[in-house]
């Protein structure tokens, strides 16, 4: 199965387009978590369990897992498992390099981990990104328009076509994205801190392509718009990703039932849209 197939059956499914990501902050663990590996792994597993019945996906932050060297990796590839296979799993490791070592990357990501999708970024072009496309089962999102205050540093930058006449930097990615599209597997990442911009991103790369759609809640994103904005015609592939509000609803004992609470607050709004 695709990860679009997985993707498409886990939104029927669970009725959402809510993707949680697991970004475990030591600092930040509950009071009654243990700040190691281990009470890492409970927090985590505690989280999935209570709400895998609401996501389409969920997204681990590499780095999160690198600060712990070798432990912090097979920890990571541990939750990857732990993760239920009617679930995909979207690493967010913005990787993109020269295609040798690019395709060590892939290799890496789906192989070893298992993950079923990867961020990637495009600054060095296709043969940076070929490497994991030729994964045809797992999906590649693209950076694209980023939810970060300094992201128009370069997106947004102003670049002049052959023909003379100008388009934006993150327009001319999503337009990429689209023409390299041929195994189906491209996504792209578009914050959902502009809506009338991610509107514009969903407009170039048309209706099949998946948008992962970060910055709601603790950036500033509202969800009701970034769904309206980034899904196609058919109410679909737009991917809303929610970290720190859910996972961190609670620093006390209950921080996983405080983050179903919280996760089924936007599911709710979600399915209020396709109803």
């Amino acid at each position: 199965m695709t990860f679009k197939d997985k993707l498409l059956r886990a939104a029927a499914n669970n009725r959402s387009w809510l993707c949680i990501g697991l970004d475990p902050d030591i600092g930040k663990l509950p009071e009654v978590v243990s700040r190691d590996l281990k009470g890492i792994e409970v927090f985590l597993k505690s989280i999935i369990d209570n709400t895998a019945d609401l996501v389409c996906a969920y997204k681990p932050n590499i780095a999160f897992f690198e600060i712990f060297g070798g432990p912090g990796i097979e920890l990571l590839k541990g939750i990857i498992g732990y993760i239920s296979d009617e679930i995909p799993v979207i690493l967010d490791a913005k990787r993109g390099d020269i295609g040798n070592t690019s395709k060590m990357y892939a290799q890496a990501a789906f192989e070893y981990l298992g993950a079923d999708a990867i961020t990637a970024n495009p600054y060095l072009g296709y043969d940076a990104l070929a490497p994991f496309f030729e994964y045809k089962d797992n999906g590649v999102f693209i950076l694209c328009l980023t939810s970060n205050p300094s992201s128009a540093d370069l997106q947004k930058l102003a670049i002049k076509r052959p023909d003379g006449s100008k388009i934006l930097l993150y327009e001319s990615v999503a337009a990429m994205a689209r023409q390299w599209n041929t195994k189906g597997n491209i996504g792209l990442v578009a914050g959902a801190t502009s809506p009338s911009e991610l509107s514009n991103v969903r407009k170039i790369a048309g209706e099949d392509i998946p948008l992962l759609v970060p910055g709601i809640g603790a950036q500033g994103g509202e969800l009701v718009s970034a769904l309206m904005a980034g899904r196609n015609s058919q109410g679909k592939l737009a991917i809303v990703n929610v970290s720190r509000s859910v996972i961190y609803a609670s620093s006390e004992g209950g921080y996983a039932e405080k983050a179903r609470t919280s996760a089924e607050s936007l599911v709710e709004q979600i399915r209020a849209l396709s109803a």
